[in-house]
């Protein structure tokens, strides 16, 4: 009889270990996902791992590793991250082909818990292709990012430059963070231009932590996103209750601004127009006209232009500034540059005035934003139809990953592309902040392209250049580590 027993109990250990191994081969064989679905070529696609497809090979830098997985796997991969499939093109005619040639099939933006949890679901940047993103968008370009509206903000940029240069005078010959300069610089520029010159009664530094709690957090990739049924795994690390307290925070911050605006306006129309109160000029005129743009527009518009005029702003100055200690041939050039730009008829001075004829520092910035790429695999795509992309069949709903940081370092687009060289910039003949984007070559995509190519470019360089060309006034010498993730001290020797 335990003979028996024991015997029993082996087939029954057997058939589970078979039916376990049937069920993970099934589940594998599910996630390799090349080959042709319906009779059309999908993409390549590397080896997944049951359920949770490629989600773990992406890692702590996922630019990086998509990048490697694409030198062996080709410029367009499909990949499963959980249940959703995505598609990453890691070339410069692969981007043409997401953001021109076939821009309208890839305009839309999948759904992101954590966006629309902060920006209320009615923003611009991460709505979905439809009407209220028409909406969104007009009003961003015609009122908001226009050229006029853009000059119009010099002041701003100017003082808040002005006020960074005195704090590190100031200081004399001690250590300074200018990290943390830069964000306080990119933050009061916003600041101004969103609220007014008042901004700062709405927080000061508790601000800047507010806003920095939201920018990480928007950053943040949830699991829930990808694989619903581990969504408790957001809840069990905080992730919710963080979120749901900095928008509660948030919502609370944007009510005291517009009912302050609104009071302002009525007792006191002085003709300053801030972002506010020119959303408030566009609800008044959409009253009637069935156009909704009420406050829970103007907030989450307001949520958008943080989010993308203060991390990627400052990430990027604060690489420009390492760079430049790093090569010190380069920063004496600017340096020279800006010292023969200012003559002594200006009083030393640097204002915006002078900024055409800084050349060279406008190529250090470009060659910056293609070195260090600020949001390295920028805001991904979703798929409106069926179309193709390199030749490969892209289904409808599919999420399409732009690998900017990759394109930027392809060594078939460029000259040796892991070197900071400013110089290979120095070709064109207006070097203006159109030049910095928008599908005008898809080596260089630091602001997308296209349709959902960021419309704030032209506010974004005017602002990295009112801080760079601050080299006259105050010549940089690092001490300690020159890794901006290291949070270096800075000492000012003017």
């Amino acid at each position: 009889m335990p003979d028996s027993l024991e015997a029993a109990n082996m087939d029954v250990s057997a058939f589970v270990a078979l039916l376990l191994i049937a069920l993970l081969s099934l589940l594998l064989f599910a996630t390799r996902t090349s080959g042709r679905d319906d009779g059309r070529r999908l993409p390549p696609s590397p080896p997944g791992l049951p359920l949770l497809g490629h989600l773990p090979l992406l890692g702590s830098l996922p630019h990086r590793n998509l990048q490697a997985m694409a030198a062996k796997h080709g410029p367009v991969m499909l990949l499963r991250l959980g249940r959703v499939p995505a598609v990453v093109a890691s070339s410069a005619a692969a981007a043409q082909e997401v953001m021109k040639t076939h821009d309208l099939a890839f305009a839309s933006r999948p759904r992101m818990r954590m966006a629309e949890r902060l920006i209320y679901g009615r923003d611009m940047v991460f709505a979905p292709y439809g009407e209220h993103w028409r909406q969104a968008r007009r009003v961003c370009v015609l009122h908001l990012l226009s050229q006029r509206r853009v000059q119009s903000l010099r002041r701003a940029r100017e003082l808040e430059a002005a006020a960074m240069v005195d704090r590190v005078r100031r200081g004399g010959v001690q250590a300074v963070n200018v990290t943390a300069l830069i964000i306080s610089y990119t933050n009061g520029i916003i600041s101004r231009a969103a609220f007014g010159d008042g901004g700062s009664l709405y927080g000061g530094e508790e601000l800047t932590k507010l806003f920095a709690d939201f920018a990480g957090l928007l950053g943040t990739v949830t699991v829930g996103d990808f694989v619903p049924w581990l969504a408790w795994v957001d809840t069990l690390m905080g992730l919710d209750a963080r979120a749901a307290r900095t928008s509660a925070q948030m919502d609370a911050l944007l009510e005291r601004v517009i009912a302050d605006h609104r009071r302002r306006r009525r007792e006191d129309d002085d003709g300053h127009r801030d972002f506010v109160d020119v959303m408030l000029d566009v609800n008044d005129e959409a009253e009637g006209t069935g156009v909704m743009f009420d406050d829970v527009a103007i907030k989450a518009i307001v949520l958008d232009m943080f989010a993308a005029a203060t991390d990627t702003t400052y990430t990027t100055l604060v690489w420009a500034m390492a760079e430049l200690i790093n090569h010190l041939h380069e920063m004496r050039r600017v340096q020279d540059e800006v010292r023969a730009a200012v003559v002594a008829g200006d009083g030393g001075r640097v204002t915006e005035d002078h900024l055409p004829k800084l050349r060279y520092l406008k190529c250090v910035i470009k060659e910056t934003l293609r070195l260090r790429t600020p949001l390295p695999l920028l805001v991904p795509h979703e798929t409106t139809e069926d179309t193709e992309l390199l030749g490969y069949h892209v289904p409808a709903r599919s999420r399409v990953i732009v690998n900017a940081w990759a394109i930027a370092r392809d060594p078939a687009a460029w000259d040796r592309p892991d070197e900071f060289v400013p110089e290979r910039f120095a070709g064109g003949d207006d070097l203006t902040a159109a030049d910095y984007l928008l599908g005008q070559d898809f080596r260089f995509v630091p602001f997308g392209a296209g349709r959902r190519g960021c419309p704030g470019v032209g506010f974004a360089v005017p602002s990295m250049e009112a801080w760079s060309s601050r080299w006259r006034a105050c010549c940089i010498t690092l001490t300690g580590s020159c890794r901006p993730a290291a949070r270096p001290s800075w000492r000012c020797m003017s």
